[in-house]
């Protein structure tokens, strides 16, 4: 049986221009939650609590800004338009992950390893939170950092499997 689209928690909102810090502290964390942008002052992640809480957090920290904010919960139209968002969201993670492994191949035999593994393993453990619908870059960055750590492939990372969110194919 298909099911529609999963549900998404959107956060509207706009920060005044001046003082710039304040917006710039909201679109710092929105990119840090890896928000998919559908236009401007309009986001979304998949719905959670966890994503919920998160962008009525943001959507405080606008209104205290002196902006406005407002949450919405919402279902994409379509299977295609939620893959759209799912894609996006997914290319951004692939190059983040993509970083990792250039990182790790550039410090492969070199001398101080050990602490560009601890740096990539936590430059991991940050995408991993933000990584809602994983690319195939997810799984060879981990390789990546497990090669360079020299430790065999079922090594975890310190950072859990990931589950893919609400993307599913028509049949």
């Amino acid at each position: 049986m298909n099911r529609g689209p999963g549900e998404w928690v959107l956060l509207s909102y706009r920060v005044p221009r001046e003082p710039s810090t304040p917006r710039i502290a909201v679109w710092r964390k929105l990119k840090r939650l890896g928000v998919a942008q559908i236009s401007d002052g309009l986001v979304a992640l998949p719905a959670d609590a966890r994503t919920r809480e998160q962008l009525e957090w943001i959507a405080d920290e606008a209104i205290e800004a002196g902006g406005t904010a407002s949450i919405w919960l919402a279902r994409p139209a379509t299977l295609a338009q939620e893959r759209e968002l799912a894609t996006g969201m997914a290319e951004a993670r692939a190059a983040e992950y993509q970083a990792v492994i250039d990182q790790a191949a550039q410090a492969a035999g070199g001398a101080s390893t050990a602490a560009v593994v601890r740096k990539l393993r936590a430059e991991l453990r940050r995408v991993g939170r933000r990584d809602f619908f994983p690319p195939p870059e997810r799984d060879r960055a981990h390789a990546a950092v497990r090669a360079l750590a020299d430790e065999p492939d079922d090594a975890t990372d310190g950072v859990p499997p990931k589950t893919v969110h609400h993307q599913e194919e028509n049949a």
